[in-house]
């Protein structure tokens, strides 16, 4: 939707003279092109122009010519974007995380390839040219400076990659973000190429230590277009009993370590992944006895918005928002007052394995299964089938001082098992896997032997009516399999999933 209005945004007037209609924006963009996208699990993404590009495209198809681009985002986007350039059939390659179902549906069906890449990595691949040239950018922002640097929007993502790498750029200024987001992100412009690479001075999840706007070279800019839509909402329903179970195991588990000695009284920053067992988590513990709590994660979702509010959570560092409609409406109604307590940077920097290292986080993400033994498939169901991507999850998982997966034992109406003998895809090895977590209980994995780990995840992890076929299946290994490190009977191992692609149930 235009907004007249929206042109008080645009103080540079050499960009003011480049406005121009999305449709107009759209004809720009040609076929074969790589285009880098703003937008990160539904905020920041351009609302305007994909949407007309994929009308442009659907007319191309419509003669028969084949109209095709690279799409490379932050994460997700919107049905505006994914969906409506998936519907026309119009991506070639998608990069680096979706969640879109006619997006997923091309994907598994062969029709659009697809790149599922850790996204600390994507800004360092484009960087290098391992996955071409960067044609066009398409970025949301809030506003442009006089000087025409650019104040982002409600997600950084790869903006500043994209801007810097793609040799054109097309703005969309939406009217529709808060003002108020000036001065919240954290834009880092240090980050270099081996053998060039310095300490980044990050040692706080508070610390900031960029710029609060997006640098761009004003004849880059082909178009500028004036939009006024809001972000898409992700709806979170209320914590289930599976969903306070796990977040019940966790929450116990923390104070235990706290006891312990091994971590400190106000806990070390969290990071979460997206989802409704994630906001049952923080729901927890913004209940919880621990204060003084700070967050250096991917994504801020409702339940630490609810912390910052409640004074649990004191800062919370990000590269986007993913919150519902009434956390958004809520957000942005005082966001000058949340606004000390968040910080939203690149995804390189959000991302970025040494700080996750040092600082210690604490990470919590979702799986779709995992086996005996600790390895967790987060990404692929019945092994060839993508469900959205591994995101950030590794980056963390392998960097964190704790690292938490979870997952309610059974799938499908108790139809799946999420424990199974063997994961049928792996994205984080049991080298990276330090807790597991379903609503029957907890299975601490540090110090354990392939062996020992088996039974605890087995009694620990499994719903009570798959852990006699797992308990047998491990036994029989044990007694037959030719390896005894991690026992295996490679005949059986992918037999469950087997069976249930055949008959429909594990």
């Amino acid at each position: 939707m235009q907004n007249p209005s929206g042109s008080s945004r645009i103080q540079c007037a050499k960009l003011r003279n480049k406005i121009m209609s999305a449709e107009e924006a759209a004809s720009l963009i040609p076929s074969g092109v790589n285009v880098g996208m703003s937008g990160f699990t539904g905020s920041g993404y351009p609302k305007a122009v994909p949407s007309a590009l994929a009308k442009r495209i659907m007319d191309a198809n419509i003669y028969g010519k084949k109209f095709k681009i690279g799409v490379w985002t932050g994460a997700s986007t919107a049905p505006d974007l994914d969906g409506a350039l998936a519907m026309v059939d119009g991506v070639e390659m998608r990069l680096p995380y979706q969640s879109d179902p006619t997006c997923r549906k091309r994907i598994n069906a062969g029709e659009m390839e697809y790149i599922d890449i850790h996204l600390s990595h994507v800004a360092q691949f484009v960087w290098s040219g391992f996955l071409g040239k960067l044609d066009i950018a398409v970025v949301e922002v809030t506003g442009i400076l006089e000087d025409g640097r650019l104040i982002p929007s409600s997600s950084v993502g790869n903006n500043k990659t994209w801007l810097d790498q793609a040799d054109k750029v097309i703005l969309e200024v939406n009217s529709w973000q808060n003002p108020e987001l000036e001065g919240m992100h954290d834009i880092y412009y240090g980050t270099q190429l081996p053998p060039n690479r310095k300490p980044i001075p990050l040692l706080r999840t508070q610390d900031r230590i960029g710029e609060a706007y997006l640098r761009c070279d004003p004849a880059k800019v082909i178009a500028v277009v004036e939009t006024h839509s809001p972000d898409r909402n992700s709806a979170f329903s209320a914590p289930d009993e599976n969903s306070r179970k796990i977040a019940g195991h966790i929450l116990e588990f923390l104070e235990h370590e706290v006891k312990k000695g091994r971590l400190p009284a106000n806990l070390l920053p969290l990071q979460s992944g997206v989802g409704n067992i994630a906001n049952a988590v923080m729901a927890g513990l913004n209940q919880g006895p621990f204060e003084n709590l700070t967050a250096y994660t991917e994504v801020l979702q409702d339940g630490m918005l609810e912390m910052i509010k409640s004074g649990k959570l004191t800062c919370a560092s990000a590269t986007a928002f993913s919150l519902s409609s009434g956390a958004l409406a809520e957000l942005n109604a005082d966001l000058g007052r949340y606004k000390n307590n968040i910080i939203l940077r690149p995804q390189e920097i959000s991302n970025h394995p040494e700080i996750i290292r040092r600082l210690g986080v604490i990470a919590m993400n979702g799986m779709i299964e995992a086996d005996i033994y600790g390895n967790v498939n987060s990404t692929h169901v019945m092994g060839t089938k993508i469900m959205n991507g591994i995101g950030g999850s590794g980056d963390f998982a392998r960097n964190a001082f704790l690292s938490i997966f979870m997952t309610p034992s059974q799938a499908r109406g108790g139809e799946i098992s999420c424990i199974v003998p063997m994961a049928s895809h792996v994205d984080h090895t049991e080298h990276d896997v330090q807790i597991l977590v379903t609503e029957q209980g907890l299975a601490d994995l540090r110090g354990l032997s392939p062996k020992q780990r088996a039974r605890a995840v087995i009694d620990n992890c499994a719903h009570p009516h798959f852990k006699p076929a797992l308990s047998d299946y491990y036994k029989r290994a044990l007694d037959h399999s030719p390896g005894k490190q991690t026992p295996h009977l490679l005949e059986e191992a992918l037999s469950w999933h087997l069976r249930y692609l055949r008959q429909g149930a594990m």
